[in-house]
């Protein structure tokens, strides 16, 4: 994966297929202290410990696939920039992964597009609770699906309407 965008599309997707119907991602970019982090927490299944320490294998997986690669690989690109990655989970509780990245290094992958990263989970999701928060040097901008019920009530996510809502919402949090 080239892009932080793409471990956050991947993480989520685990969410997902592990019975999660909240998730909430949390990037933040702090130039006073030269970290850049990407938090995604959901209400799913969580881990029991064994499973907890195999999720980090590349050898493991809970899918139909031999590998597993979406956190080893999330986890070797924290490492290569100096960060380092933390899961916290407990069966029945869901799961927090928060990866730390060195905000100016050299080897540090781009965020990427974050926008149509969220497009494709919350109109391909449309039954999952997603809120997100972008805070640089200290301002938060926050945004959630709430929003798109309330603005367009039974209209489904996948209208191209609503898809440019979503889109044109999450753009402000970047002006």
């Amino acid at each position: 994966m080239l892009e932080l965008s793409m471990h956050i599309l991947d993480i989520v997707e685990n969410s997902i297929s592990a019975g999660a119907d909240v998730v909430t991602i949390l990037i933040e970019e702090n130039r006073k202290e030269n970290i850049f982090t990407v938090e995604i927490k959901d209400n799913g299944e969580g881990m029991d410990e064994l499973k907890q320490k195999k999720a980090v294998d590349p050898f493991f997986t809970t899918k139909e696939k031999k590998v597993g690669l979406g956190l080893p690989l999330l986890v070797e690109a924290a490492r290569r920039t100096q960060g380092n990655v933390q899961i916290s989970t407990l069966p029945g509780q869901g799961t927090s992964i928060k990866a730390t990245f060195g905000l100016t290094h050299l080897d540090r992958q781009p965020l990427g597009d974050i926008i149509e990263t969220m497009v494709v989970l919350i109109v391909g999701h449309p039954n999952v609770e997603f809120s997100y928060c972008y805070t640089h040097n200290g301002k938060k901008f926050s945004w959630d699906t709430q929003t798109i019920r309330e603005h367009f009530e039974d209209v489904p996510f996948h209208n191209p309407q609503v898809v440019q809502f979503i889109r044109d919402e999450l753009k402000k949090m970047y002006v």
